[in-house]
């Protein structure tokens, strides 16, 4: 057998494995980022129910997202909740 015959697969196999790793970092950032930060109150509104769409709390970080959404872990329910609509967030001191 030929060394370049196994050279390829070797490299296919490293390659995959650190496209799996850092796949496994970045889903580790966005858990830690998601889970753990300042709490805040959220109070979302809707220009068709003339009124709060959503009102509760955090338990930590809210992030944003260019479509408009709100999204973040309800401090009620312990739920990933994601809200699309006006909101105020308002941060713990």
């Amino acid at each position: 057998m030929k060394i370049s015959q196994l050279f390829y697969p070797l490299c296919a196999i490293v390659m995959m494995g650190g496209i799996v790793a850092s796949c496994t970092d970045a889903r580790r950032a966005r858990t830690a980022a998601t889970w753990s930060d300042k709490p805040a109150n959220v109070t979302c509104y809707s220009y068709a129910a003339g009124g709060p769409l959503y009102q509760g709390r955090s338990s930590g970080k809210v992030t944003y997202d260019d479509g408009g959404r709100v999204s973040f872990v309800d401090a009620a329910t312990g739920r990933y909740t994601t809200v699309e609509g006006e909101c105020l967030i308002v941060y713990a001191k």
